[in-house]
Protein backbone atom coordinates (compact mmCIF):
# COMPACT_ATOMS: atom_id res chain seq x y z
CA UNK A 1 0.00 0.00 0.00
CA UNK A 2 1.30 3.42 -0.94
CA UNK A 3 2.23 5.50 2.10
CA UNK A 4 4.34 8.34 0.71
CA UNK A 5 4.77 10.53 -2.34
CA UNK A 6 8.20 11.99 -3.05
CA UNK A 7 8.27 15.09 -5.23
CA UNK A 8 11.01 16.79 -7.17
CA UNK A 9 10.88 20.61 -6.99
CA UNK A 10 12.17 22.31 -10.16
CA UNK A 11 9.96 21.89 -13.22
CA UNK A 12 7.77 19.50 -11.24
CA UNK A 13 6.09 21.78 -8.68
CA UNK A 14 7.90 25.03 -9.50
CA UNK A 15 7.96 26.08 -13.16
CA UNK A 16 11.67 26.91 -13.14
CA UNK A 17 12.09 26.96 -16.91
CA UNK A 18 9.45 29.68 -17.25
CA UNK A 19 11.16 31.74 -14.55
CA UNK A 20 14.48 31.54 -16.39
CA UNK A 21 12.89 32.36 -19.75
CA UNK A 22 11.10 35.41 -18.38
CA UNK A 23 14.17 36.75 -16.59
CA UNK A 24 16.32 36.22 -19.68
CA UNK A 25 13.82 37.95 -21.93
CA UNK A 26 13.56 41.04 -19.72
CA UNK A 27 17.33 41.28 -19.25
CA UNK A 28 18.10 40.91 -22.94
CA UNK A 29 15.43 43.42 -23.91
CA UNK A 30 17.04 45.90 -21.53
CA UNK A 31 20.39 45.25 -23.23
CA UNK A 32 18.82 45.87 -26.62
CA UNK A 33 17.44 49.19 -25.42
CA UNK A 34 20.88 50.31 -24.23
CA UNK A 35 22.81 49.60 -27.41
CA UNK A 36 22.41 48.38 -30.95
CA UNK A 37 21.89 44.64 -30.55
CA UNK A 38 19.15 42.11 -31.17
CA UNK A 39 17.76 40.95 -27.79
CA UNK A 40 16.81 37.57 -29.25
CA UNK A 41 20.35 37.03 -30.52
CA UNK A 42 21.76 37.80 -27.07
CA UNK A 43 19.26 35.46 -25.43
CA UNK A 44 20.18 32.69 -27.86
CA UNK A 45 23.87 33.20 -27.13
CA UNK A 46 23.35 32.96 -23.37
CA UNK A 47 21.26 29.80 -23.67
CA UNK A 48 23.73 28.12 -26.01
CA UNK A 49 27.05 29.24 -24.53
CA UNK A 50 26.45 29.52 -20.79
CA UNK A 51 26.85 25.73 -20.27
CA UNK A 52 30.40 25.67 -21.67
CA UNK A 53 31.37 28.79 -19.71
CA UNK A 54 29.97 27.21 -16.54
CA UNK A 55 31.90 24.00 -17.21
CA UNK A 56 35.17 25.93 -17.50
CA UNK A 57 35.26 26.68 -13.77
CA UNK A 58 36.83 24.35 -11.21
CA UNK A 59 33.53 24.14 -9.32
CA UNK A 60 31.85 22.14 -12.08
CA UNK A 61 32.42 18.70 -10.52
CA UNK A 62 30.76 19.72 -7.28
CA UNK A 63 27.96 21.49 -9.16
CA UNK A 64 27.27 18.34 -11.15
CA UNK A 65 27.43 16.07 -8.12
CA UNK A 66 24.61 17.88 -6.32
CA UNK A 67 22.81 19.23 -9.39
CA UNK A 68 23.38 23.00 -9.47
CA UNK A 69 22.22 24.01 -12.94
CA UNK A 70 23.74 26.41 -15.43
CA UNK A 71 21.10 29.08 -14.92
CA UNK A 72 20.90 28.60 -11.17
CA UNK A 73 24.52 29.71 -10.93
CA UNK A 74 23.58 32.84 -12.91
CA UNK A 75 21.47 34.04 -9.99
CA UNK A 76 22.23 32.07 -6.81
CA UNK A 77 24.04 33.68 -3.88
CA UNK A 78 25.41 30.43 -2.37
CA UNK A 79 25.47 31.78 1.18
CA UNK A 80 25.47 28.36 2.80
CA UNK A 81 28.15 26.90 5.01
CA UNK A 82 31.11 24.77 3.98
CA UNK A 83 34.02 24.90 1.59
CA UNK A 84 32.05 23.89 -1.50
CA UNK A 85 29.45 26.63 -0.97
CA UNK A 86 32.27 29.10 -0.44
CA UNK A 87 33.83 28.01 -3.72
CA UNK A 88 30.49 28.45 -5.52
CA UNK A 89 30.04 31.84 -3.87
CA UNK A 90 33.45 32.94 -5.14
CA UNK A 91 32.93 31.53 -8.63
CA UNK A 92 29.43 32.85 -9.33
CA UNK A 93 30.15 36.60 -9.84
CA UNK A 94 32.95 35.82 -12.26
CA UNK A 95 30.81 33.31 -14.14
CA UNK A 96 27.93 35.78 -14.43
CA UNK A 97 30.09 38.63 -15.67
CA UNK A 98 31.96 36.41 -18.13
CA UNK A 99 28.73 34.99 -19.55
CA UNK A 100 27.11 38.37 -20.17
CA UNK A 101 30.35 40.00 -21.30
CA UNK A 102 30.98 37.25 -23.84
CA UNK A 103 27.39 37.59 -25.04
CA UNK A 104 27.79 41.30 -25.68
CA UNK A 105 31.14 40.78 -27.40
CA UNK A 106 29.63 38.14 -29.66
CA UNK A 107 27.26 40.86 -30.86
CA UNK A 108 30.08 43.41 -31.28
CA UNK A 109 29.37 45.32 -28.07
CA UNK A 110 32.36 46.02 -25.83
CA UNK A 111 30.90 47.25 -22.55
CA UNK A 112 31.88 45.50 -19.33
CA UNK A 113 29.83 47.94 -17.27
CA UNK A 114 26.71 46.94 -19.17
CA UNK A 115 27.64 43.27 -18.79
CA UNK A 116 27.77 43.73 -15.01
CA UNK A 117 24.42 45.51 -15.07
CA UNK A 118 22.90 42.62 -17.01
CA UNK A 119 24.40 40.07 -14.62
CA UNK A 120 22.86 41.91 -11.68
CA UNK A 121 19.55 42.41 -13.49
CA UNK A 122 19.11 38.76 -14.41
CA UNK A 123 19.72 37.79 -10.79
CA UNK A 124 17.02 40.17 -9.54
CA UNK A 125 14.53 39.38 -12.32
CA UNK A 126 14.88 35.65 -11.65
CA UNK A 127 13.91 36.24 -8.03
CA UNK A 128 10.89 38.31 -9.07
CA UNK A 129 9.48 35.73 -11.45
CA UNK A 130 8.40 32.68 -9.48
CA UNK A 131 5.79 30.38 -11.01
CA UNK A 132 3.99 27.35 -9.70
CA UNK A 133 2.26 25.07 -12.16
CA UNK A 134 -1.43 25.88 -12.02
CA UNK A 135 -2.32 22.45 -10.56
CA UNK A 136 0.53 22.27 -8.02
CA UNK A 137 -1.40 23.37 -4.95
CA UNK A 138 -4.52 21.41 -5.90
CA UNK A 139 -2.49 18.21 -6.19
CA UNK A 140 -0.74 18.80 -2.88
CA UNK A 141 -4.07 19.62 -1.24
CA UNK A 142 -5.51 16.34 -2.51
CA UNK A 143 -2.62 14.33 -1.06
CA UNK A 144 -1.88 16.12 2.20
CA UNK A 145 -3.12 14.18 5.20
CA UNK A 146 -3.49 10.89 3.34
CA UNK A 147 0.20 10.37 2.51
CA UNK A 148 3.57 11.41 3.80
CA UNK A 149 4.83 14.08 1.42
CA UNK A 150 8.57 14.45 0.87
CA UNK A 151 10.39 17.02 -1.23
CA UNK A 152 13.62 15.64 -2.69
CA UNK A 153 15.49 18.29 -4.65
CA UNK A 154 18.94 18.63 -6.17
CA UNK A 155 20.90 21.82 -5.68
CA UNK A 156 22.64 24.18 -3.32
CA UNK A 157 20.95 24.28 0.10
CA UNK A 158 20.98 28.07 0.10
CA UNK A 159 19.57 28.34 -3.42
CA UNK A 160 16.82 25.75 -2.96
CA UNK A 161 15.75 27.32 0.34
CA UNK A 162 15.65 30.68 -1.41
CA UNK A 163 13.27 29.23 -3.99
CA UNK A 164 11.07 27.89 -1.21
CA UNK A 165 11.10 31.23 0.58
CA UNK A 166 9.99 32.89 -2.67
CA UNK A 167 7.09 30.42 -2.92
CA UNK A 168 6.16 30.12 0.77
CA UNK A 169 2.92 28.24 0.13
CA UNK A 170 4.86 25.06 -0.73
CA UNK A 171 6.85 24.32 2.41
CA UNK A 172 3.95 23.59 4.80
CA UNK A 173 2.77 20.67 2.68
CA UNK A 174 5.91 18.61 3.27
CA UNK A 175 6.76 16.27 6.12
CA UNK A 176 10.41 16.43 5.10
CA UNK A 177 12.50 18.50 2.68
CA UNK A 178 15.78 16.95 1.54
CA UNK A 179 18.30 18.96 -0.49
CA UNK A 180 21.19 17.20 -2.19
CA UNK A 181 23.72 19.82 -1.10
CA UNK A 182 22.94 19.03 2.53
CA UNK A 183 23.20 15.29 1.93
CA UNK A 184 26.43 15.41 -0.09
CA UNK A 185 25.30 13.87 -3.37
CA UNK A 186 22.27 14.26 -5.57
CA UNK A 187 19.80 12.32 -7.65
CA UNK A 188 20.28 9.85 -9.37
CA UNK A 189 22.53 8.52 -6.59
CA UNK A 190 20.33 5.85 -4.96
CA UNK A 191 21.84 6.74 -1.56
CA UNK A 192 19.86 9.97 -1.37
CA UNK A 193 16.65 8.07 -2.17
CA UNK A 194 17.51 5.53 0.54
CA UNK A 195 18.13 8.39 2.95
CA UNK A 196 14.77 9.97 2.13
CA UNK A 197 13.01 6.67 2.83
CA UNK A 198 14.93 6.04 6.05
CA UNK A 199 14.05 9.49 7.35
CA UNK A 200 10.36 8.63 7.10
CA UNK A 201 10.69 4.96 8.15
CA UNK A 202 9.60 3.81 4.70
CA UNK A 203 10.57 1.03 2.33
CA UNK A 204 10.91 1.50 -1.41
CA UNK A 205 7.56 -0.26 -1.83
CA UNK A 206 5.87 2.37 0.35
CA UNK A 207 6.72 5.34 -1.87
CA UNK A 208 6.59 6.70 -5.39
CA UNK A 209 8.84 9.34 -6.97
CA UNK A 210 7.29 12.15 -9.04
CA UNK A 211 9.60 14.18 -11.26
CA UNK A 212 10.30 15.67 -14.66
CA UNK A 213 13.91 14.62 -15.12
CA UNK A 214 14.71 11.18 -16.51
CA UNK A 215 18.40 11.44 -15.65
CA UNK A 216 17.87 12.30 -11.99
CA UNK A 217 14.37 11.62 -10.64
CA UNK A 218 13.47 8.58 -12.73
CA UNK A 219 16.90 7.01 -13.09
CA UNK A 220 17.55 7.31 -9.36
CA UNK A 221 14.23 5.73 -8.42
CA UNK A 222 14.82 3.01 -11.00
CA UNK A 223 18.25 2.19 -9.55
CA UNK A 224 16.62 1.66 -6.18
CA UNK A 225 13.69 -0.29 -7.57
CA UNK A 226 11.18 2.34 -6.48
CA UNK A 227 8.13 3.21 -8.56
CA UNK A 228 8.21 6.49 -10.42
CA UNK A 229 6.06 8.88 -12.42
CA UNK A 230 7.74 10.87 -15.18
CA UNK A 231 6.15 14.20 -16.06
CA UNK A 232 7.09 14.38 -19.72
CA UNK A 233 6.48 18.05 -20.47
CA UNK A 234 8.03 17.99 -23.94
CA UNK A 235 7.06 14.63 -25.44
CA UNK A 236 10.58 13.25 -25.17
CA UNK A 237 11.58 9.63 -25.61
CA UNK A 238 12.26 7.70 -22.40
CA UNK A 239 15.79 6.66 -23.36
CA UNK A 240 17.87 7.21 -20.21
CA UNK A 241 15.53 5.41 -17.81
CA UNK A 242 12.17 3.71 -17.81
CA UNK A 243 9.51 5.23 -15.55
CA UNK A 244 6.74 3.12 -14.09
CA UNK A 245 4.23 5.69 -15.31
CA UNK A 246 4.40 8.58 -17.75
CA UNK A 247 2.17 11.67 -17.71
CA UNK A 248 2.12 15.11 -19.33
CA UNK A 249 0.61 17.18 -16.51
CA UNK A 250 1.12 17.02 -12.78
CA UNK A 251 -2.60 16.60 -12.11
CA UNK A 252 -2.53 13.26 -13.94
CA UNK A 253 -0.67 11.77 -10.99
CA UNK A 254 -3.77 11.72 -8.80
CA UNK A 255 -5.59 8.76 -10.47
CA UNK A 256 -2.32 6.81 -10.45
CA UNK A 257 -1.89 7.36 -6.72
CA UNK A 258 -5.52 6.44 -6.07
CA UNK A 259 -5.06 3.22 -8.02
CA UNK A 260 -1.94 2.30 -6.04
CA UNK A 261 -3.75 2.97 -2.79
Amino acid sequence: MLKAVIFDLDDTLLWDAKSVDEALKITCEYAGAQCSLDPRALETYIVEKAPSIYASFATIDHAKSIGIGVFEALWGDFQGEGEQEANMRQMAPEYRLKTWNNGLRALDVEDESLAQTLADMFKEERKKHIYLYEETLAVLDALKGSYQLVLLTNGSPDLQRTKLSLSPELKPYFDNIIISGDFGSGKPDPKIFEYALEQQSLTKEDAIMIGDNLLTDILGASKLGMRSVWINHDDKEAEAAQPTYEIKRLKEVLPIIRELS
